[in-house]
């Protein structure tokens, strides 16, 4: 196959960031994107309804027309159910996020103890809220590549059985214990599925000396996990999709004595899938993946246009918007025709 049209894709998870940040990185998602998941995690994070209304419409400006934020709130361990409530109908809100406190970029005020939002859980259950699920537990008696598999036996696996109609997304799945246990868990489970950790294993933070733009959170994890992840995306289930985890951050807050976690693949995400579904022989199923599957979860319709992509050579330059890209120095094998 050397030509591919789908119907336009959504991003189900990302960071757009705010300000000059926000202005600089919204239009590669736009241009990719029909609709995207916006991440909550700003400074302050995004707890009120006036917030998330406010982000939304900086991000419409930045982004431009055609493109539709999907707004998430940041579960804290405070939150007001009843305020979360209006919000979801309103329809200010799609989905609740729950970092685990200090788990990743801007999670300090996140959920320090699951059973301090027991309640909220049990009213999104009641009005069919999503919840979007940072699944790595903290302690620092974890190992860093174990804080996945250990969120899943400690806390994910009771509150699937707790909330059984809460629909939950675990998100950017590193590990064969979560493709395992999402493909064996209820319907009502699903996980989002990023470039890097269908192409990355954790080598890529060392190779040659220390890689600071292969570094995100959750970290790349060994090769069988790699290839497990791989396996689950491409397998045609449809409770794996597209979601980038896109993550920018700038140069200097990379390259310096304490880099921060996130991937900037936004601007070459779709080419970056393509490659991956092409190595597996399974490109009938990237639109499942990346159009269809997300919607149909979220209770959403697909897009009704559509994108194509052509095998081809994608270069990747070294910096676009300033910024260091997945990819950056290398190149595709599919671009956007």
């Amino acid at each position: 196959m050397q030509r591919l049209t789908i119907r336009r894709p959504d991003d189900w998870h990302v960071h757009l960031r705010d300000g000059e940040m926000l202005e600089r990185v919204a239009p590669f998602t736009a241009r990719q994107f029909g609709r995207a998941i916006v991440m909550p995690n700003l400074s302050p994070p995004v707890t009120s309804i006036d917030a998330a209304s406010a982000y939304r419409a900086r991000i419409v400006a930045a982004a431009g027309e055609g493109f539709t934020p999907l707004m998430t709130a940041y579960l804290t361990d405070t939150i007001d159910a009843d305020a979360l409530a209006r919000g979801h109908d309103e329809g200010v809100w799609v989905a609740a996020k729950l970092y685990p406190a200090g788990a990743t970029t801007n999670s300090a005020s996140g959920v320090t103890d699951i059973s301090n939002v027991h309640a909220v859980l049990e009213r999104m259950q009641d009005i069919g809220m999503l919840l979007c699920v940072h699944g790595e537990v903290t302690d620092p008696d974890i190992d860093v590549f174990d804080r996945e598999a250990v969120f899943i036996d400690r806390i994910l696996e009771p509150l699937v059985r707790r909330f059984p109609a809460l629909r939950i997304v675990l998100e950017h799945i590193t590990t064969r214990q979560a493709a395992e246990f999402v493909a064996d868990a209820p319907d009502s489970v699903a996980a989002t599925v990023t470039p890097q950790h269908l192409m990355l294993n954790r080598n890529a933070l060392f190779q040659g000396g220390l890689r600071p733009h292969a570094y995100c959170l959750p970290v790349v994890k060994r090769e069988e996990h790699r290839l497990a992840v791989r396996r689950a995306a491409t397998s045609g289930s449809a409770k794996f999709f597209l979601g980038t985890d896109s993550a920018p951050h700038e140069v200097a807050a990379k390259e310096s004595s304490c880099g921060c976690a996130g991937i900037f693949n936004a601007p070459y995400a779709l080419e970056a899938y393509a490659q991956v579904f092409d190595e597996e022989e399974a490109l009938d199923r990237l639109e499942a993946f990346a159009s269809l599957n997300g919607p149909a979860f979220y209770g959403l319709e697909p897009n009704s246009d559509s994108v194509t992509l052509e095998k081809a050579a994608c270069p990747v330059p070294d910096r676009v918007a300033g910024l260091v890209p997945f990819g950056a120095g290398g190149e595709f094998s599919w671009r956007m025709a």
